[in-house]
């Protein structure tokens, strides 16, 4: 099992995402804590300052995943357009 930390500015995105949306993207981010294997909708992205990213509607979660003591953190909450990675 992997353990979920949300980074402050994480949760202030997440306040602003209309409310059908913040129960969507906490139960896609609550899916992370299974193994990796089991994770949907997760892209490793290349030359980013974070390793990866989820798509929930049309909304992206970035985080990092550090493997050793499995933990993932959530870093930002972002609306998917142009300017999003």
């Amino acid at each position: 099992m992997n353990k979920i930390e949300w980074i402050s500015r994480a949760r202030k995105q997440l306040k602003r995402v209309p409310q059908m949306y913040q129960l969507l993207i906490v139960d896609a981010v609550d899916s992370l804590s299974q193994p990796a294997e089991h994770w949907n909708n997760v892209v490793s992205l290349k030359q980013h300052k974070y390793d990866y990213r989820m798509r929930v509607g049309r909304y992206r979660v970035l985080f990092d995943f550090d493997g050793e003591p499995k933990i993932v953190g959530i870093q930002e909450v972002k609306k998917r357009d142009e300017r999003t990675y």
